[in-house]
């Protein structure tokens, strides 16, 4: 089993299928990693080299922002929002949609089960 920036990749996979196991790395960044590295489309994990996960790891280490780092970007983005106590900051202090859906129906998602409002009756 491979280790690419922390996160154990499935053997079994093609290469490209198995990038995108890293948070931060989708479809269009694995295919443009594999490019770089020179690695066929077809190939899966377990028939990669020790040189060749050494290529990728160092590609997605000097290049692209991924896992730990990233989430932590994210985190302090939205507590930036929070702080300053913008619209979208406020949403998410709230627990609400951020981008502008409704929430008079749906939005169970971000508001959670719905709780019942004692006396309320038809």
């Amino acid at each position: 089993m491979a280790r690419i920036a922390g996160v154990n990749i499935p053997t079994n996979k093609r290469v490209i299928i198995a990038l995108q196991y890293i948070h931060g790395i989708g479809s269009t960044k694995a295919r443009e990693i594999v490019d770089r590295v020179g690695i066929a489309d077809a190939r899966r994990v377990n028939q990669l080299t020790d040189q060749e996960v050494i290529q990728i790891r160092e590609t997605i280490d000097r290049d692209y922002q991924v896992e730990g780092d990233l989430r932590r970007e994210n985190s302090t983005n939205i507590k930036r929002l929070m702080d300053l106590a913008c619209y979208r900051g406020l949403r998410h202090r709230k627990g609400l949609p951020v981008r502008g859906q409704r929430t008079h129906t749906n939005a169970r998602t971000r508001k959670g089960p719905a709780k019942p409002i004692a006396g309320k009756k038809k």
